[in-house]
C-alpha cells in the first residue's frame, strides 16, 4: 500500500465529502472507492448480472455527486447513499420491466399464497446460487422486503404496483427458493448419502 492510500485511508467522510465539494478528484475517487463494496452488493441483488450490478454503482454514485450538497452531514454517509443505491436499482427495474416483459408490474403476481419453510444447513454461498436463479421481479421484492426491511406499502410506492402484488411476489419468490432448494440442495445430500 502506497503513501497516499494509506493517507486517504484515514481521511474521514466529512473530509472526503468536504473536498468533492470543492471539486478535488483524487477525493471523489477515494469516496468512490471507500463505498464500492457496498454499492455493489446492494446493486448485485437486484440484477441479472455483475456488468449491470457496476453500471447502477456508476448511475448512483454520480447522483451523490450531483446531490453532495444537499447531504446532512450529522447523518451516516453510508446511509444516505444506501438510499441513493435503492433509488437507483429501482428505477432502474422500472426502465427495464417495461421492455422486457410486456406486462404491467401489477400482472406480474402468485394467486396462492404460501410460506414455505427452509430449514437446512445450508451454505451462503449455496443460497445466493439460488437466489441468483429467481425472476428478477422477485428477487427486487424479495430483497426490498427481506433485506432492507421495506413494508409491503411502501414496495408497492416503488415500485408501482399494489400491495397484494407484492406479498404474492415474496410468497412466490420464497416458494420458488424452497423448490429450488429441494431439487439442488436435497438432490446433491441424498446423492452423498448413498455414495
Amino acid at each position: 500500500m502506497g503513501r497516499r492510500d494509506k493517507d486517504e485511508q484515514y481521511i474521514s467522510d466529512l473530509e472526503l465529502i468536504r473536498k468533492c465539494l470543492e471539486g478535488d478528484i483524487r477525493a471523489e475517487e477515494t469516496l468512490y472507492k471507500r463505498y464500492f463494496s457496498f454499492a455493489m452488493s446492494v446493486c448485485i441483488r437486484y440484477t441479472k448480472d455483475e456488468n449491470e450490478a457496476m453500471e447502477m454503482v456508476n448511475d448512483s454514485y454520480m447522483k451523490v455527486l450531483d446531490n453532495l450538497r444537499g447531504y446532512d452531514t450529522t447523518r451516516p454517509f453510508k446511509a444516505w447513499y444506501g438510499k441513493i443505491l435503492i433509488n437507483t436499482v429501482i428505477d432502474n427495474y422500472r426502465r427495464n420491466i417495461r421492455y422486457t416483459s410486456g406486462q404491467s408490474l401489477d400482472e406480474i403476481t402468485e394467486t396462492e399464497i404460501i410460506e414455505p419453510e427452509i430449514d437446512s444447513d445450508i451454505s451462503a454461498s449455496e443460497i445466493i446460487a439460488l437466489f441468483n436463479r429467481l425472476p428478477v421481479h422477485l428477487k427486487v421484492t424479495f430483497s426490498l422486503y427481506e433485506i432492507e426491511g421495506y413494508s409491503h406499502e411502501e414496495i408497492s410506492d416503488m415500485l408501482g404496483i399494489s400491495a397484494a402484488t407484492s406479498r404474492a411476489n415474496l410468497s412466490k419468490a420464497k416458494k420458488m427458493l424452497r423448490e429450488l432448494y429441494i431439487r439442488n440442495h436435497s438432490f446433491a445430500r441424498r446423492t452423498n448419502e448413498t455414495i
